[in-house]
């Protein structure tokens, strides 16, 4: 792999990580799997691509992260107040926001070539993604060491024991997925910028993508203290990008991409089970 490969994938990484903070609260904090991301990321990046063209990219960060929160709080609300099944929650906001993300962006795809970016204003391009990664990683951090995070994990654990101990599990529930989409529509955002386009298809199999990056860095990194946990799911990401750069640089399709990813969840959350049964057959194997 080249250097200019290497750090075109490093970046990539970062700027993906910062979705991989947003379902790790999600995945493993809640407890839920919430799919709105496919639809919370092109938002972001819809909302970032608008903003760009008139001149206003830093706005467009902001804009990404109001409007993924949004998108995330109404799958809370369909959820906790309808009683909608969470899976199914996620899935008709994200079919939801396949219609609004393109009244928002006015047609398929917008180019940001020779538009005003984060990315294009002297300071080097690594320096701004990872800068905003080590906000949103402290920002994370701070917020599940808080009271508010504390009910969040408590609700994630057992919400019966958390609502038997006072703690109002659906306004955690807002909060925490409004959070997690909050970061997965700034991913997008940056993305958008990063790459000079925006595109209504771009989300598609995101979800995949940043579950891909937690388990893989829960596989890398096992402790399992709060810090850890959130380096594992920066470190997941970045492996990830790394790995699809040197399977692409080997020659596979790129319209193979997502059954890659596919393939390295299922890899990935079968290993205890995997490793499980090999323990077991090399105990038998002595026993004999």
């Amino acid at each position: 792999m080249s250097i200019a490969a290497a750090a075109g994938s490093f970046e990539l990484g970062i700027i993906y990580a910062i979705m991989a903070l947003g379902v790790f609260i999600s995945y493993r904090i809640l407890n839920v799997p919430d799919l709105t991301v496919d639809g919370s990321f092109t938002l972001g990046a819809s909302c970032s691509a608008i903003l760009s063209v008139a001149g206003q990219p830093v706005l467009g960060l902001l804009a990404a992260v109001i409007a993924g929160a949004a998108a995330g709080m109404l799958t809370a609300v369909l959820n906790t107040k309808l009683k909608i099944q969470a899976l199914l929650a996620g899935i008709l906001t994200m079919l939801a926001l396949y219609s609004v993300n393109l009244r928002v962006m006015g047609k398929a795809n917008i180019a940001l070539i020779n538009t005003p970016t984060v990315f294009n204003t002297g300071i080097p391009s690594y320096a701004v993604s990872t800068g905003l990664l080590l906000v949103c990683a402290v920002f994370v951090y701070w917020f599940l060491n808080t009271k508010a995070g504390f009910a969040l994990r408590a609700a994630g654990d057992n919400e019966i024991m958390a609502r038997s101990a006072g703690i109002h599990t659906d306004s955690a529930k807002l909060l925490g997925l409004g959070i997690a989409n909050g970061l997965t529509g700034l991913s997008g955002a940056l993305i958008a910028q990063y790459q000079s386009f925006a595109d209504f298809s771009m989300g598609v199999g995101m979800v995949i993508i940043a579950l891909a990056s937690v388990i893989i860095g829960e596989a890398v990194l096992v402790k399992r203290t709060l810090f850890v946990r959130l380096l594992a799911a920066v470190v997941g990401s970045v492996i990830y990008r790394f790995v699809i750069a040197i399977v692409l640089q080997l020659g596979l399709n790129p319209v193979d991409l997502k059954l890659i990813s596919a393939v390295i969840v299922v890899l990935a959350l079968s290993m205890p089970v995997i490793g499980k049964r090999f323990k077991r057959r090399e105990k038998q194997g002595r026993g004999n």
